[in-house]
């Protein structure tokens, strides 16, 4: 089905959202799909194409893919953004499926309508142990312009060239190769200043995540409150000694499940936190069992 990229303002802020399966709204659950930081509305498309005839919506976060370029200073602002969003599209019968930042957004989002959600796939929402939101160590960054984020490369001649740089680094090789090109294909935006591409995530939002990603103390709230059925997928455990720039594990607590009312938790021990782009068909498969499960409540 035909993506078609809708706008909305949202919390004072322009968000782009992309709208599929607009005749199959009614007929089942809405499916709501949040990225990760760094990534886009647009590296859900093999998982939402594997789906079929379903009614869809899927949003770049602000400072992401084509929303307007703010940087986040605290994590509620996604919250309240995708809460306001859901509020100004009258979603309803929501089966909310989020990644990394895109998980905690929607459970923060689900507390405060919870009535218009029926379900939630949290893919390692994030959401460390209560106490690490009261941790007062001092960052070893200044600022967000003095994360290594912010100094990654932000130019390219093109998608495949983007492709081609990452595919050797981290996790970016584990990808499945489709995932891969939409991340490059739908992640780049024309350069203003002349040929080529920019990141249409650009560093210094990216680094302006990691540096308020423990912001939002408040999230415990939200899933203490949350009675609908909460599903986490949780990647791998962190190496005791793991470099702080290592994404590839779980930034997920693993007790976080037990406090949920309603929790259940599928383990990946042998996958990376990147678990949409790394194993596309069984993410796919575990979205399809929820919402049988809806068709059948």
């Amino acid at each position: 089905m035909e993506a078609i990229e809708k706008n909305a303002v949202v919390n004072g802020t322009r968000i782009t959202y992309f709208e599929r399966g607009i005749a199959y709204r009614g007929q089942g659950p809405t499916l709501l799909f949040v990225h990760a930081t760094g990534f886009h509305a647009r590296v859900w498309d093999k998982i939402i194409d594997a789906l079929g005839d379903l009614h869809s919506i899927s949003v770049d976060q602000r400072g992401h893919g084509r929303s307007e370029k703010k940087k986040i200073q605290h994590w509620d602002e996604v919250i309240t953004d995708v809460a306001e969003l859901i509020e100004q599209l009258d979603l309803t019968n929501i089966l909310a499926i989020g990644h990394s930042m895109g998980g905690h957004a929607l459970i923060g989002a689900a507390a405060r309508m919870e009535d218009r959600f029926h379900r939630i796939v949290a893919i390692d929402p994030v959401i460390p142990p209560e106490d690490a939101y009261h941790d007062e160590t001092p960052s070893p960054f200044s600022g967000a312009e003095e994360h290594p984020t912010a100094k990654r490369r932000n130019e390219f001649d093109s998608p495949e060239e983007m492709a081609d740089r990452l595919r050797p680094k981290g996790s970016y090789g584990l990808f499945h190769p489709d995932m891969l090109m939409d991340y490059c294909r739908y992640g780049l935006l024309p350069n203003p200043k002349g040929k080529g591409y920019i990141l249409a995530c650009p560093p210094e939002v990216e680094a302006s995540v990691y540096m308020s990603s423990r912001s939002n103390a408040e999230i415990y709230r939200a899933v203490h409150q949350l009675s609908i059925p909460v599903l986490i997928l949780r990647a791998k455990e962190p190496a005791p000694d793991r470099n702080i720039m290592d994404f590839s594990s779980s930034p997920t607590w693993p007790k976080l499940v037990d406090e949920f009312k309603n929790g259940r938790e599928i383990y990946f021990a042998d996958h990376t936190h990147f678990l949409p782009m790394e194993i596309p068909e069984q993410v796919t498969q575990i979205i399809q069992d929820e919402i049988d499960a809806i068709n059948e409540d």
